[in-house]
């Protein structure tokens, strides 16, 4: 009993100490002033430059922390391919699984950087027609005939009406 006593006032003086005298702060005063004031903007997790609206980052993010929404302008890409939508990341849902980056067409098959991450994407430029065109390579080609595998899988059991 005197343990727990002694834990519950330890407790209450820790909160004390820390609301009144800041103690175990972790944040400057200026930045807190910048984030409580919205001075501080989200970094750019998008790159619609790199972007082909394919939807896999929205398709495996397990969390719904990204959307497909349409665009008020389709833009062609390639003679055969139309982006017609574009992702929209939600911080406040995503556990940064990082899924989305790993999945990303132009990433996983290319290996440039990812046109999602939600982090920050960086500055980089993809030109993607020139990118679509290039051969696919292959990084993990046990884990490509895996991937494949699963896919056939899910695709026979769709025929059947078994999903």
């Amino acid at each position: 009993m005197r343990e727990m006593f002694v834990f519950m006032i330890k407790g209450a003086y820790d909160n004390i100490s820390r609301i009144l005298f800041a103690t175990g702060r972790k944040t400057s005063i200026p930045m807190r002033n910048k984030i409580l004031s919205g001075q501080v903007t989200y970094p750019q997790v998008v790159n619609d430059d790199s972007c082909i609206g394919c939807g896999a980052c929205a398709n495996i993010c397990p969390v719904d922390a990204i959307t497909m929404v349409d665009m008020e302008e389709p833009v062609r890409i390639t003679e055969e391919y139309v982006k017609e939508r574009r992702p929209v990341f939600d911080p406040m849902k995503c556990m940064y699984c990082f899924q989305c980056h790993d999945s990303c067409p132009i990433f996983a098959f290319y290996g440039k950087p990812s046109a999602i991450h939600p982090r920050h994407v960086g500055d980089s430029k993809v030109n993607l027609k020139e990118l679509l065109q290039r051969p696919i390579v292959i990084k993990d080609k046990k884990e490509f005939e895996e991937v494949m595998n699963l896919l056939d899988e899910k695709a026979k059991k769709l025929l059947e009406g078994g999903i």
